[in-house]
């Protein structure tokens, strides 16, 4: 069965964070189609789109982390994509020429992550993040920029590729605790997040 197209007043017609949910979930399901320790992110599945009771986001003892019930769908859909990357390796450049990739960068990783919530269109360097979003910490979202480093802050949990706080001292995209201090670092957050 067919179903009807949208007329572009239909469309004018839904909210826009709705809109914003339905795009975050049209470009992760089109992300790269492969298993977990090959090429490229995870397929993102329910294993990945866990969700915890309250506003603050939970790091789970699979390196995962899990989204807060109470934030918006879109803070929960940067943690989901976020969650794609878990595990990969850190490659210099990578998630820089495609958003998928064997392995991410530090602006790589936070420019997934962002994508995935329909924040972004196209990957950054950590040095375009100067001038992306507003500029401050974000009340859910805030991105951490440097000359030569960033990461992202996403409901109370960091996505990093540095071992800065790490408790296992890995590298590569993975969800840490809250740095203490982010002296040298220039915050920027998204509208409304």
């Amino acid at each position: 069965m067919r179903l009807p197209l949208r007329t572009p007043l239909d469309v004018a017609s839904v909210p826009p964070e709705e809109r914003r949910l339905a795009h975050a979930r049209r470009q992760l399901a089109v992300r790269d189609p492969v298993t977990h320790g090959g090429y490229g992110p995870r397929p993102l599945g329910s294993e990945l789109m866990r969700t915890v009771h309250g506003d603050v986001a939970k790091i789970l003892s699979d390196g995962l982390a899990a989204a807060p019930a109470g934030a918006p769908p879109a803070v929960q859909q940067a943690i989901w994509a976020g969650n794609q990357l878990i595990g990969l390796p850190y490659v210099y450049g990578g998630g820089h020429g495609s958003f998928s990739s064997s392995g991410y960068d530090c602006s790589g990783t936070v420019s997934f992550a962002l994508h995935g919530a329909a924040l972004l269109s196209a990957p950054m360097d950590s040095a375009q993040f100067f001038a992306w979003g507003r500029p401050g910490n974000g009340m859910w979202v805030t991105v951490y920029t440097s000359a030569g480093h960033a990461f992202v802050e996403i409901a109370g949990i960091r996505l990093d590729t540095s071992t800065a706080g790490d408790p296992a001292g890995l590298s590569g995209p993975r969800w840490r605790p809250l740095l203490d201090a982010t002296s040298g670092y220039v915050a920027r957050h998204p509208a409304d997040y």
